[in-house]
């Protein structure tokens, strides 16, 4: 399960921004994931639980994380057609040749925390 990975990299990045912040009780992280990012939303939430569970001198006991999906979109660059591609290399649903030029869904970013000085 390479969520476990990262979710590890995503709060290293958010423990070394906090930390020069002198925030030391992180209560929420807010995540966009693309549909077709190669991560799985249900193995991040249990991956961040873990990782709160074993640093509560960083996490609040109840840190929560949010999820923003975003959806995937592309566009054939043969015909032009819009559509919504299930995998990052994908059919147009017009032409049938895989020439999609992928517009959205392949984002996996931190959008923000939340945390205080406690």
């Amino acid at each position: 399960m390479h969520e476990m990975s990262l979710m590890g990299d995503i709060l290293q990045l958010v423990q070394e921004d906090a930390l020069e912040k002198r925030i030391n009780n992180i209560s929420k992280v807010e995540l966009i994931v693309g549909e077709i990012s190669n991560a799985m939303p249900d193995a991040l939430r249990m991956a961040f639980d873990i990782f709160r569970d074993q640093n509560l001198h960083l996490f609040h006991k109840e840190a929560e994380l949010i999820i923003h999906l975003e959806e995937a979109k592309a566009e054939c660059v043969i015909c032009g057609v819009q559509y919504q591609p299930t995998q990052k290399i994908a059919l147009c649903p017009n032409c049938q040749i895989p020439s999609g030029k992928i517009l959205t869904g392949e984002t996996f970013q931190v959008l923000s925390y939340e945390g205080s000085h406690e």
